[in-house]
Parts: C-alpha cells; structure tokens; sequence
C-alpha cells in the first residue's frame, strides 16, 4: 500500500488572476506542466484532480480524447456542457462520466452562487476511439457501484459514520481517495484529500475515526 498525502500533490490554477482566476487544482498525478516521471499513473488511472473554482469560474472550451473522466461534486454545482450536445447542472452526490473517445470538445463552469469543489478521474481507456458518450448518475447510493468496463474498473462511494466500518473490495488494484472525514486504513490514518494505491488487496477494511466519504476505484491491472 503506497499512500500519498494531501499536501504532497501539486498545485495548480490561479485564485487571483489571469486565465485560471479563481480556480485552484490539487494534482494526486503528474499533469501537464507538473511532471513527475515517477507518478504518472496507477492502473488506468491517469489523473485524480480535486478542482475548487469561485463563482462564474471555470473552464473554457477544450479538447479531450482517448479518456473516460469521472467527475464527483464535493460541494456546489458544476455546469456542463460538450460538443456532443449535453448539457447538465451536476450537484454534489452525482457521479458523472464523459468518455471522450475519438474525441470531444466540452466547457465547466461554476455558474452558481457559492463555491464549487469536485474532484476529477481520468482513466485510460481499454481501446481507443469509438464515439463520445455521456453519462449523469444523480443521486449515486453506498449499495450502488459504478461500472466503467471501458477502462476495465469500477468506482465504489463509501459514506461511513463515525466508529463504522466498510470492507474494500478484495482486487488486484485498488485505487482510495478520500473526499472528506478521516479513517484508518491498514494501520494508515487517511484525512481528506489523502490516497492511497493498493495492489493485490485482501481482506482490508476501511474504520472512520469521524464521518467521512471515500471514493475507491476496483481495478482489473494496475
């Protein structure tokens, strides 16, 4: 288990001024002009960004492809829209999935009144091309995983209340975010923003020592 912590990620965005103003990025991953060869993937997973953006803050028409980005709200609301004609308002509690394939263009905006946090996954797909697809889960329960066969993972939501415990599904990569609260995991205490990279997973289970939400990614190769 390598667990890396919140502080260590790197920093991007600009909260004051220029193009990125009133947005700050935490990077878990080497990612663009912050390169680490030695962090540049897990498994499929390429990048773990957790994005904080002021009101009317956001991110200007841009490309992607060849990527499935996962996106969760942490607080706020996150206005989509792509070249493929959707357009979502996504709250906290939503899992949201753009598979760009062979490629698609799309905007995010925080276009409400309060703060806006989110934390977005990028994998690699198994395949490349195809066409985009696009998908909004509003709601997503504890009980209910999210499948991205694409990348050949699954994302599992854990809320856990303070002295509860939560298994992590045993796995030949396992990839643990922690969104807020603290737990302990294998003897590791993990705060917000903290992750953890699991291989070979057994029997491992996650305790919270105060009320906490964790993301874990079940991967098929790492």
């Amino acid at each position: 288990m390598d667990v890396r912590r919140s502080g260590d990620r790197f920093r991007g965005g600009d909260p004051a001024t220029g193009d990125s103003a009133g947005i700050e990025t935490l990077h878990a991953f080497s990612f663009g002009r912050f390169y680490d060869p030695d962090n540049l993937r897990f498994g499929p997973i390429l990048a773990c960004n957790e994005e904080r953006l002021a009101p009317g803050a956001g991110f200007d028409e841009h490309p992607h492809s060849h990527t499935e980005i996962v996106t969760w709200v942490v607080e706020g609301e996150l206005t989509h829209r792509d070249s493929a004609s959707h357009a979502t308002v996504v709250r906290a509690g939503d899992v949201q999935h753009l598979s760009a394939a062979a490629g698609v263009r799309h905007v995010e905006r925080n276009d409400g009144d309060g703060p806006l946090t989110f934390v977005q996954m990028w994998l690699a797909p198994l395949e490349p091309g195809g066409e985009p697809s696009y998908t909004h889960v509003a709601g997503i329960a504890d009980s209910t995983p999210y499948a991205l066969p694409e990348a050949g993972a699954m994302l599992h939501v854990r809320r856990v209340s303070q002295g509860e415990r939560t298994a992590v599904p045993d796995a030949v990569g396992m990839y643990v975010h922690v969104v807020r609260g603290q737990v302990v995991l294998g003897g590791e205490e993990l705060g917000a923003g903290d992750s953890a990279r699991i291989t070979g997973s057994r029997g491992l289970e996650i305790s919270a020592v105060e009320p906490a939400e964790v993301l874990l990614w079940e991967l098929a190769s790492v």
